[in-house]
């Protein structure tokens, strides 16, 4: 097994950084999207590929299953959708099976009450208290959306100009 790869805490990744990462090139991680359906960057206004780090962590083990363990591809897909169902690994999808459904339903109002309903339905106890571990969690999720919110702010103030 290789060592560990460290992934930098960044919302988005280009498509050159995750080669970077997985050691691997351009057009091998595009064909993996092609028969990896859980597999599958956004691509920005440009068309350009923009993976998160839930993309990254799945090209690495995509990377492992192909290269380390030998599977093949048909193999590695009916692996990792084992391990999707067996709830060894998170799906990167939303609901309806939209990677960015939640992402997208989180950012639709980053200041309102949305926020608050959408993290405490995925981070809070069933009881509605939370614990140190959903607090951080939610700072986390909370800094990433302020993040995205200055990249969106920043790019539609480059298109008008």
């Amino acid at each position: 097994m290789s060592p560990a790869v460290a992934i930098p805490e960044k919302l988005f990744f280009k498509i050159g950084e995750v080669c970077g990462l997985a050691g691997v090139q351009a057009h091998v991680l595009r064909y993996w999207e092609s028969e990896f359906p859980m597999l599958a960057p956004q691509k920005n206004r440009a068309g350009q590929r923009v993976y998160r780090k839930r993309d990254v962590e799945m090209a690495l083990r995509i990377k492992e299953l192909l290269y380390e363990d030998q599977y093949t591809i048909a193999g590695a897909k009916k692996r990792l959708t084992n391990d999707l169902r067996g709830g060894k690994i998170k799906a990167a999808t939303g609901e309806g099976g939209d990677p960015y459904a939640s992402a997208a339903l989180v950012t639709e109002k980053v200041g309102g009450q949305r926020l608050s309903k959408v993290a405490n339905a995925r981070l809070g106890s069933r009881d509605g208290t939370k614990t140190a571990e959903d607090r951080n969690a939610l700072r986390r999720l909370a800094a990433e959306l302020r993040e995205l919110l200055s990249m969106l702010e920043k790019e539609n103030q480059a298109s008008k100009k």
